[in-house]
């Protein structure tokens, strides 16, 4: 079995989607909705490139990995199920636990159940969908319901991983740690058991910020990782690495589609409902 892997770079936002696929059989990861904060625009160029390459290839996408609930960019996993409409949307089960978070914050009335999404995946558990199989290995800490996927054929020692906003290239380090039910604690063991897979896994990251001019990097290993990352080697201590990511992430700006990206991730990346003048409308709660 061998795994062909495509990245996607949505500049806007710095965020890498990526098509892994093997034989006609694919699955996406992470893919982007564009938006436009100021004007309230959707567009679909970042949705469309992958479109355009499983159409190129003929590929059959079998369902969308989120690996979490993320902060800064909505998803496009509805938008792609339009095209697909039995491509399964998943994330880990404990998106539960975000959701009664956030679900009483926008005042949403569904259940905090996870039923938005299509599959709901367990931890350490291995799923297949065709010719693609993947270990759910549970990664909470920038969220409470991290996930990274990874992938492993039954002639190698090792194999790649998606690791979302957990673990960054060397260079950028980590993700943040302040949202609700965050904690650099448990993104320190959750590092932890990343680092004690084999030092050849190759790490495929969910951001990439490169300067203008700059090679856009987006893969590692975890042997990079452990001797490199700048906010976490394998020596460091769970204390300085907590205190470090406590006192940098105070520092920190709220993500600039914080609030749009919540209430549309947190329900699969569907969008508001029209409403009687047949306009949708994103809610932000103010605070006094």
């Amino acid at each position: 079995m061998k795994y062909e892997i495509q990245h996607f770079h949505d500049q806007a936002t710095g965020t890498l989607s990526y098509v892994v696929y093997s034989k006609q059989d694919a699955l996406i990861i992470d893919p982007v909705l564009n938006f436009d904060i100021a004007s309230g625009r959707i567009t679909y160029e970042s949705c469309e490139e992958i479109l355009s390459f499983l159409k190129e290839r003929k590929l059959n996408p079998q369902c969308i990995l989120e690996t979490h609930v993320h902060a800064d960019h909505l998803s496009s996993s509805q938008k792609i199920k339009e095209f697909f409409p039995r491509i399964k949307v998943c994330i880990s089960s404990r998106i539960t636990e975000v959701q009664d978070v956030f679900f009483p914050l926008f005042n949403c009335p569904e259940t905090p159940d996870g039923s938005q999404f299509d599959l709901l995946l367990e931890d350490h558990k291995t799923y297949s969908f065709g010719e693609l199989e993947f270990l759910v290995l549970p990664t909470p800490g920038h969220t409470p319901a991290c996930s990274s996927y990874l992938f492993k054929s039954q002639s190698q020692e090792s194999g790649v991983i998606f690791t979302g906003d957990s673990l960054f290239m060397p260079e950028f380090g980590t993700g943040r740690c302040d949202f609700p039910k965050a904690s650099a604690t448990k993104l320190f063991e959750s590092i932890q058991g990343l680092y004690k897979l084999p030092d050849s896994t190759v790490v495929y990251v969910g951001h990439s910020y490169p300067k203008e001019n700059e090679e856009l990097k987006f893969e590692t290993t975890i042997k990079e990782s452990k001797e490199q990352n700048i906010h976490i080697k394998k020596e460091t201590l769970e204390k300085d690495f907590v205190s470090f990511r406590t006192q940098r992430d105070q520092t920190l700006n709220a993500p600039k589609l914080l609030l749009p990206s919540l209430q549309v991730n947190m329900l699969a990346g569907r969008l508001p409902r029209t409403e009687d003048n047949g306009k949708s409308y994103l809610k932000i709660p103010l605070k006094s």
